[in-house]
């Protein structure tokens, strides 16, 4: 369990289907990222055992449930491990469980979260967890050029722009011809 000034971070459980599934369902959440709402069944069968294996594969990188300090859901935070290629971010894959230098950071919030600045202190806590718990080198995170209001996160959590990388998506979003950005902090950076 992570705990900032107001939030709490926590690992989800099979019973966060519903929480899932309203975050998913909402397309102004979804806008930048899967278009297609997903079902309850596919949240089961599909998203939870992915965030629920993360525990058990790897130690301290997580997918953690974010709810307010008075109790109430509104999205989540993780850190992927990933092993950096020369291709896009969204294409790295999972880092072997062990040694672990690079994390992706990643969150996903109820609208009714947006403009708190939640998203800045979760991925504040996460990063800090990364570079003083976890013994990572390198957080990276990926948004949509257009994403206007992911990349100010990024940005006020220490994250710098790396590069503009255009992608052929099979079903394309609207302002993919802008392309997707990569962020990135080192821990020497983030240590100054």
């Amino acid at each position: 369990m992570q705990v900032t000034a107001r939030l709490i971070l926590r690992q989800f459980t099979p019973a966060d289907a519903d929480n899932l599934l309203a975050l998913d369902g909402d397309p102004r959440v979804m806008r930048f990222l899967d278009p297609a709402t997903k079902s309850r069944a596919q949240i089961q069968s599909q998203v939870l055992p992915r965030f629920l294996a993360y525990y058990h594969r790897y130690r301290g990188f997580e997918f953690w449930a974010a709810h307010t300090r008075n109790g109430g859901f509104f999205g989540w935070f993780g850190l992927r491990p990933v092993t950096p290629t020369a291709a896009a971010m969204v294409d790295w894959p999972d880092a072997p469980p062990g040694d672990i230098a690079v994390a992706c950071l990643g969150y996903r919030l109820r609208v009714s979260a947006w403009g708190r600045g939640y998203a800045t202190e979760g991925a504040q806590a996460l990063i800090r967890r990364a570079f003083s718990e976890l013994g990572v080198s390198q957080i990276v995170a990926t948004t949509m050029a257009v994403n206007s209001a992911s990349r100010r996160v990024l940005e006020k959590a220490g994250l710098r722009y790396v590069r503009t990388v255009y992608l052929d998506w099979p079903d394309p979003l609207p302002g993919n011809e802008h392309g997707d950005v990569e962020y990135r902090l080192d821990r020497n950076d983030w240590a100054a």
